[in-house]
């Protein structure tokens, strides 16, 4: 088994996710006792989101790429961020480690390839929304996304950091999110991606207009796979 090192705490909510997803599905897998090998680096959420404020994306990647030279000296074999909106800085990551990132933005289209769909919605934090890093990667492998409008995407970003990173769950903020959803439906999303490792902490497959692809569960599997491939 492969040691999965994990850059965490961004929020510490979603990496609670990433850490039981991983562990309960290695243990289905194989049995006993058995969890997964996991090095994991939390770091402060705080500085991260004051530097996402500012917009000082080079010192966020710094801090990341700090984080992933750990991880390695620490003998992890390849590395998992457990965010989305951090991904904007994956080239930083892989530039300062010699061990593989396992990108979510790839899991992800995979994933939703394999249900034969090529268009879906998109909800995240405003960055992962509308700064193309995301989308972009998701169009070079064939998948189309589909975004909220500006106002909507600026009340997704506020529920997440007010509400989902702080694990406050509100019935009204789910149904904003399904309104939200249903209208990407009507755009012609044949799908919706839970672009921030929170969203799946409010919204779900039952009530939700469009099929889910829950970004957290699809990376946390993939590491998964990778970390019993032979």
């Amino acid at each position: 088994m492969k040691t999965i090192g994990i850059i965490g705490g961004m929020s510490p909510e979603s990496t609670v996710l990433y850490y039981q997803i991983i562990n309960r599905e290695t243990n289905r897998r194989l049995g006993g006792n058995r969890s997964a090998k996991i090095l994991l680096d939390s770091v402060d959420f705080e500085e991260i989101v004051r530097l996402q404020k500012s917009g000082d994306w080079a010192a966020a990647g710094n801090v990341l790429a700090q984080s992933a030279r750990k991880l390695e000296a620490g003998g992890a074999d390849f590395l998992l961020l457990a965010t989305n909106t951090m991904h904007k800085v994956a080239p930083a990551i892989e530039q300062a480690a010699g061990i593989p990132l396992l990108h979510v933005v790839d899991a992800t289209a995979a994933a939703i390839k394999r249900q034969g769909l090529s268009a879906v919605g998109l909800l995240g934090t405003r960055f992962t929304m509308s700064d193309g890093f995301y989308t972009e990667r998701m169009s070079s492998q064939g998948v189309q996304t589909i975004t909220p409008t500006a106002a909507e995407q600026d009340e997704i970003h506020r529920i997440i950091f007010d509400e989902l990173c702080l694990n406050r769950i509100r019935p009204e903020s789910a149904r904003y999110f399904y309104d939200v959803i249903g209208r990407l439906k009507k755009e012609g999303a044949q799908g919706v991606i839970l672009g921030c490792t929170e969203i799946c902490l409010l919204v779900n497959e039952t009530d939700s207009p469009l099929p889910v692809f829950d970004s957290t569960a699809i990376h946390a599997l993939a590491a998964v796979d990778a970390a019993l491939a032979e």
